[in-house]
């Protein structure tokens, strides 16, 4: 498990290209057979991937969470991109289809990832933040995750927003999750921009085609800045950034949130007028 530490805005808006990057840009992070994991400063959210092929992969306890378990004081949200798999834990087991939810509450001993097929393997994108409560362990596919509608064909962002992990939705401590989906022929999500001073976000763009990237506007409103992002990448999105991209195609991202509270709707929205 690799470190990031927390930056401030005005840090950040002495950075090139190369120092954004590298503290706000997650790469490499589905590998086969192993759980890849970044501890982030900004509420202590873990971001990870999970790509099992050949065996099953065991969500491992790294000596830096001085936990007898990873989640001995935390929860996690998992959504799988890829092909069918199976999430087990020393409690239950999950059939987990592509854009399907797994949430595994504080105090579950044991979390282990497989896929159903070698040749499509399932891909795990996971989020953990401290938990001070326990959560009943659930599953919510697709179909079931409140699927919102939002843009529009005119300003290039009709997309549909599914909401797993939140008030009215999946329960949890503190953990936010869910994804959006854009509809073909639009590019730009998250517009107009906004920020939640209470809370981080982390952002996973996947069904980005090859070849093809994701412009992911990141700063303070007044001092914002860039990154070309790939298939299968993150961004830490600190509590004063914005978070917003346009994709050279139609693609698909997850997002989640850990902070202060669990409202979805907790958000200062920034006018376009106002971005610099």
């Amino acid at each position: 498990m690799t470190h990031r530490y927390a930056i401030g805005p005005n840090e950040a808006k002495q950075f090139d290209t190369h120092q954004i990057r590298e503290n706000f840009l997650i790469q490499n992070m589905m590998q086969q057979d192993k759980c890849t994991l970044v501890y982030t400063h900004y509420d202590r959210m873990i971001v990870g991937g999970v790509v099992p092929v050949r065996t099953e992969v065991a969500l491992p306890t790294d000596a830096a969470l001085r936990a007898d378990y990873f989640l001995e004081r935390r929860e996690l949200g998992i959504i799988n991109v890829g092909g069918p798999g199976k999430i087990k834990t020393n409690e239950a087991t999950f059939d987990i289809a592509k854009l399907g939810c797994v949430y595994v509450g504080k105090g579950i001993k044991e979390v282990y990832f497989s896929s159903d097929d070698a040749e499509n393997p399932a891909v795990y994108f996971l989020l953990s933040c401290p938990a001070h409560q326990s959560y009943e362990s659930r599953k919510m596919p697709k179909e079931e995750a409140s699927p919102l509608n939002l843009g529009s064909v005119d300003t290039a962002n009709e997309r549909t927003v599914y909401k797993y992990i939140h008030t009215q939705g999946i329960q949890s401590c503190q953990l936010v999750m869910g994804l959006t989906v854009l509809s073909n022929g639009s590019v730009w999500n998250t517009i107009p921009s906004h920020v939640h001073d209470r809370r981080m976000e982390a952002y996973f763009y996947f069904d980005v085609k090859e070849g093809q990237r994701v412009l992911h506007l990141m700063g303070h409103p007044q001092e914002t800045r860039h990154m070309f992002v790939d298939n299968h990448e993150a961004i830490v999105s600190p509590p004063w950034s914005i978070h917003s991209g346009c994709g050279t195609a139609s693609y698909s991202f997850i997002w989640g949130m850990a902070g202060e509270n669990r409202d979805y709707t907790d958000m200062d929205p920034v006018h376009l007028t106002d971005i610099r």
